[in-house]
């Protein structure tokens, strides 16, 4: 048997679509029990090399393909992917992508039914994951009452019963929190111990140190350096930020902690836009319940808390898009219904694709703009990297220049209260920095659903912590 689970020799590719992430003549080896992380900005051709281990290219994404690749002893072009699902297991950056029942005990188990597992093996592989990932809370659960985080979770512990010999995963830590990330580095330590193959494609890299065997560092579609694990977490944040990567370690965490907050200011004096009865169930399940809070005018929170507090409901509800919501908004000394509040604010949510719908990126953007918004529209394009795209199909580019995209639009719409749920994720480091700079110059009051600590220190003036759907503000 090879010590390679996967080679890759001379690889070109170029997705049909334009899609950016092209490859070229890219050169690389991966050794079986390694843990390999990929890094590099946004479009450096990350994505496209895990869509090439787990068979997505060329069997679902259309392009030209030329070079060898081999994985776990098979050329990629000759297995049909579905003989790859046992052995290449994949955890998106979307995982509502991957998703194929509607409760989370199903969806744990779909992965081993569709290998024909016996039933008993299905419970006891299950029963191994769920105890090891710590996810009792989560089972018997509707995929569609879950944060983002909490659906991360349920996609990794389906992969995991399936005990595949290589595991890709994309942006694994986009929608999670500290804990929760934690959490995810126990299983792929776990994962490693077990002699399994991990690949990890990310831009938050503090929670690999120590864990990764090697890192590949990718520019323009091929290998640009490649470092042992301990030489790569040893580089500096200065050495980091050059190369387009974040720092490994943020100053502060703002999520619980006292730590930092005198540089944000305190809740108190100005305009204020005041939320009283604010609640919310998911049928039986209380999942919000603010008595009063005040939120000042022409600020820039951040809306921070763990994985299921309640942050991305609260700010639904604030927008009026939750129905059967319960509570009420006074700004300037009216009352606003629900329908005034979804005419006064614009809503960027953790998954942008419900919300693309023209056929350029230009049109997309302009859609809720004022006319004659174009020379602005072409402005906010550039400052946010993309507006070499601004011809393109919005649904043919990354994940990141979607965000990015949809975040153009929200500052387009000239909304008294802009809400951003995770706008971050997926963003390498020089498109974070463009996001927070933009976000600070807005001029609306802003609210950010976020667990990017970076950003929190870039852009944000205050900070509201939500748990157990209850709000704690922090700074007064």
């Amino acid at each position: 048997m090879s010590e390679n689970a996967a080679v890759l020799r001379g690889v070109t590719f170029r997705y049909a679509n334009g899609e950016q992430g092209a490859l070229n003549s890219l050169d690389l080896e991966i050794k079986r029990g390694e843990c390999v992380l990929l890094c590099g900005s946004s479009g450096c051709g990350k994505t496209t090399v895990t869509r090439l281990l787990n068979g997505l290219i060329p069997h679902y994404y259309e392009g030209k393909l030329s070079g060898a690749v081999t994985v776990l002893g098979r050329d990629i072009r000759e297995t049909a992917i579905e003989e790859l699902a046992g052995t290449v297991g994949s955890v998106f950056q979307n995982p509502r992508s991957q998703f194929f029942c509607v409760d989370t005990t199903a969806e744990l188990a779909f992965g081993c039914e569709n290998m024909g597992l016996p039933e008993a093996e299905i419970w006891r592989r299950m029963d191994k994951t769920v105890s090891e990932m710590r996810i009792e809370g989560l089972l018997g659960r509707s995929i569609f009452n879950l944060s983002g985080g909490e659906k991360q979770k349920i996609t990794c512990a389906g992969v995991a019963a399936m005990l595949p010999e290589l595991i890709v995963l994309d942006e694994p830590t986009s929608n999670l929190d500290l804990d929760a990330i934690d959490e995810l580095r126990e299983v792929i330590a776990a994962w490693r111990s077990q002699g399994r193959t991990v690949v990890i494609a990310e831009h938050r890299l503090g929670w690999l140190d120590g864990l990764c065997d090697r890192v590949i560092f990718m520019e323009n579609g091929a290998v640009s350096a490649e470092f042992a694990g301990t030489d790569f977490f040893a580089l500096s944040t200065q050495k980091l930020n050059s190369m387009g990567l974040r720092a490994l370690h943020t100053d502060r965490n703002f999520l619980g902690s006292e730590a930092g907050l005198h540089a944000i200011k305190p809740f108190s004096g100005g305009e204020v836009i005041t939320l009283e009865g604010f609640s919310y169930s998911y049928g039986r399940q209380a999942a919000l319940g603010i008595v009063r809070l005040e939120l000042p005018v022409g600020s820039v929170t951040a809306v921070v808390g763990h994985n299921g507090a309640g942050k991305s409901t609260f700010v639904r509800c604030l927008c009026g898009l939750q129905k059967r919501f319960r509570g009420t908004v006074t700004l300037g000394g009216r009352r606003l219904r629900s329908k005034d509040m979804m005419r006064l604010s614009y809503m960027v949510m953790q998954d942008v694709n419900h919300q693309l719908f023209t056929e350029t990126v230009l049109e997309e953007v302009l859609l809720g703009a004022e006319e004659g918004s174009e020379a602005r529209a072409d402005e906010i394009l550039g400052k946010l990297g993309i507006s070499q795209y601004k011809e393109r199909h919005p649904m043919s580019l990354s994940g990141g220049q979607k965000q990015r995209v949809a975040i153009a639009s929200a500052m387009l719409a000239g909304k008294k209260l802009l809400v951003f749920d995770e706008p971050t994720s997926g963003l390498d480091f020089r498109s974070m920095e463009r996001t927070a700079e933009l976000l600070r110059s807005l001029g609306s009051t802003v609210l950010i659903v976020t667990h990017d600590m970076e950003l929190i220190e870039r852009c944000c003036t205050h900070i509201l912590h939500i748990e157990n759907g209850q709000a704690v503000v922090l700074g007064e």
